[in-house]
């Protein structure tokens, strides 16, 4: 890219995978800009942490993983195969024991609590909250034009990630976490 700008935008629209313009209000767009938050947030996070932190690698392979995804959000299902970028089916999975590991290093709770505590575990929360809302546009596109299953199940095992990062986060620190309430129904194993 030889100049950052190009004015295409000034208008009111941008550019999506496949050459057509929509306004820069669309689900899509909406949608993209979400994942790129929640990109940020999460390099955000890796900046508090030291650079031989187990989480460094984790976190970089989420960050490029999610560009993938921004990538086949930004591409109408009828182009879906012309995308280069091959779609990360294991992402859910990957996630998924990631938070088996660290969940079995805390002990269980039965409360809710506040976000907070140290900064990489506030900063977490608040990675948490920006996947729910990216999840929330992502399901909404859905209704317009499919979105690979495997990206919608990504960004919601990627919230609980986050969730269980920020209180192991805590728990590794030697911090009390800010209790809530108790939950009112009990977990299924």
């Amino acid at each position: 890219m030889v100049r950052i700008y190009t004015r295409g935008g000034d208008k009111g629209k941008t550019g999506i995978h496949g050459g057509e313009r929509v306004d820069k209000d669309d689900i899509r767009i909406e949608a993209n800009g979400t994942l790129d938050e929640l990109n940020a947030l999460l390099g955000i996070v890796r900046t508090f942490l030291p650079a031989d932190h187990e989480w460094q690698k984790l976190l970089g392979h989420i960050q490029r993983e999610m560009m993938v995804v921004m990538s086949h959000v930004a591409t109408p299902s009828a182009l879906r195969m012309k995308n280069p970028n091959p779609l990360p089916e294991g992402l859910a999975a990957y996630c998924e024991e990631q938070i088996d590991h660290l969940t079995a290093q805390m002990k269980e709770t039965s409360y809710f609590v506040l976000p907070g505590g140290t900064p990489v575990a506030a900063h977490l929360q608040w990675a948490r909250t920006v996947a729910r809302r990216a999840e929330r546009r992502l399901w909404t596109l859905n209704k317009q034009d499919e979105v690979p299953p495997c990206l919608l199940q990504f960004i919601n095992r990627l919230s609980d990630l986050l969730f269980v990062m920020a209180r192991y986060e805590m728990f590794s620190q030697g911090e009390a976490e800010e209790r809530w309430k108790d939950f009112l129904y009990k977990r299924r194993k």
